[in-house]
């Protein structure tokens, strides 16, 4: 039976995919509009018909002034949210995100429907109005910002088991991948995230692995001065828990940065990465060796003594599972390479 990361605060080493961080009007007259926006929002019940009716307009700049009016709206207050779904907006908004080829107007669509998404109550309307496939074309083939706020709407649509499925079965993992591997530092941040949240799903851990996300990770892992490192190693822990991410992670390199990780990472990452290194090393003799040749039982030692006083002993008790094993002799049932 194979060990498992769980940490309940792992969700704290990931940005906050929360309403959209994207810019606001571009046109000269922003600042007036925000302010009539502002305005409305107080009177949202007779402002909103009207936005989600110009959603229907056939003038593309009627469409892209109500969607960036109605993702104002919803940025921050929950109130707005639930008036603009009651108000029938998620469906035209997906239909617009299903059916045109404006980038501009996609980025704004994505971004509505992102902060439409963080209320609870629309989350089921989203998903049911069929917003993941274009979601994830828009993933795809969108904007930075388009991509970046996709990959979020997708992390708050991910709530339950069956959407995780969903959204891995529509394509997301592939231009995740990519956005994680190309992506600007917001990009990265909010790919991993998704990532981390859809491959709790066991099908879409062998997704991720299968486009490549073993070898992004590693590369973030390797660079430990940068802000990605907590949030690669979680994903790590999550692929890991099916054979062809273990396989992975070996054959990309991953145990001589694990192991470097545990020896100069932050106590945070240095649970984390003993985890993961117990988890290749519960059923493979051959890549216990391979840990041990990477010189990983001193830094083991040094971590458990350190958490010694520690207020959990699940850390210790880890280091010290996988310092055993480490020092156990060859049997001759353990060598398979799982």
């Amino acid at each position: 039976m194979l060990t498992t990361v769980n940490n309940d605060n792992s969700f704290s080493a990931f940005s906050d995919c929360n309403s959209d961080r994207s810019a606001e009007f571009s046109t000269p007259s922003s600042e007036t509009r925000r302010l009539l926006i502002a305005c409305a929002a107080d009177n949202s019940d007779e402002f909103i018909p009207h936005l989600v009716l110009n959603l229907h307009s056939c003038s593309i700049e009627d469409q892209k002034q109500a969607t960036m009016e109605i993702r104002l709206l919803a940025k921050n207050k929950e109130e707005n949210r639930v008036k603009i779904a009651k108000a029938g907006a998620i469906k035209p908004l997906v239909s617009l995100l299903s059916s045109s080829s404006d980038l501009q107007l996609q980025e704004y669509v994505v971004t509505a429907i992102l902060n439409l998404s963080l209320c609870d109550e629309n989350k089921d309307l989203i998903n049911s109005s069929g917003a993941v496939e274009p979601l994830v074309v828009a993933l795809e083939t969108g904007t930075p910002t388009a991509k970046e706020n996709a990959a979020c709407a997708l992390l708050r649509l991910s709530r339950r088991e069956e959407d995780k499925v969903a959204i891995g079965r529509a394509g997301a993992i592939p231009p995740l991948v990519k956005l994680l591997e190309g992506g600007g530092l917001r990009g990265k941040k909010d790919a991993a995230t998704a990532l981390y949240a859809v491959c709790s799903a066991k099908e879409n851990k062998v997704r991720a692995v299968r486009a490549g996300v073993m070898r992004a990770l590693v590369e973030l892992m390797a660079d430990l001065g940068s802000s990605m490192v907590d949030k690669a190693v979680y994903v790590v822990s999550v692929v890991v828990g099916v054979v062809e991410g273990r396989a992975a992670l070996v054959d990309e390199g991953g145990i001589p940065v694990l192991v470097e990780i545990v020896e100069v990472g932050t106590q945070r990452q240095k649970e984390i990465a003993v985890g993961v290194l117990l988890q290749i090393c519960e059923e493979s003799w051959v890549y216990r060796t391979m840990v041990a040749r990477e010189g990983a039982i001193p830094p083991l030692v040094a971590f458990s003594q350190s958490q010694s006083h520690s207020h959990s002993n699940r850390p210790r008790h880890k280091a010290e599972k996988l310092i055993e094993l480490l020092r156990q002799p060859r049997s001759g049932n353990g060598a398979g390479r799982s």
